[in-house]
């Protein structure tokens, strides 16, 4: 028992350790082409790349049908608005009347127009920009 006690040192008599410097890990070695690892890497970069070029392409929508003339001819004009996930893109309008049709076109820049906007066309932008603030 004696000779256990001896050996065995209280802990406030411990010195702190040194613990030794972690060996720093070489780089990872480029996997060998056609390999399922390589193929992973290749893919995953090809997604993130698909993803940005995603954000920039026209793919939010909404339309307002209404009668622009007031009970002429049912709601047959509309104002479409088209953008990306940048708030950048089109508002394309239609007035139709019983003798013709107008169509008109104006640039959104961040959810905004440097061309004043009619309230059907406000509407529809409105509805892309709460969409756009939705989690």
């Amino acid at each position: 028992m004696q000779a256990l006690r001896a050996r065995t040192v209280s802990s406030d008599q411990v010195s702190p350790a040194v613990l030794p410097e972690p060996e720093p890990q070489p780089a990872q070695p480029e996997t060998k082409p056609g390999t399922v690892k390589s193929e992973l890497r290749r893919l995953g970069k090809d997604l993130e790349v698909t993803r940005g070029e995603l954000k920039e392409t026209l793919q939010h929508l909404a339309v307002v049908r209404y009668d622009a003339f007031g009970e002429t001819g049912g709601k047959l004009s509309w104002s479409m608005a088209i953008l990306d996930d940048n708030g950048d893109g089109v508002i394309l309008t239609s007035i139709n009347s019983r003798a013709d049709a107008r169509t008109y076109a104006k640039e959104i820049k961040s959810f905004t127009s440097e061309s004043k906007l009619s309230p059907e066309e406000e509407e529809a932008l409105e509805t892309l920009r709460k969409e756009s603030e939705q989690p």
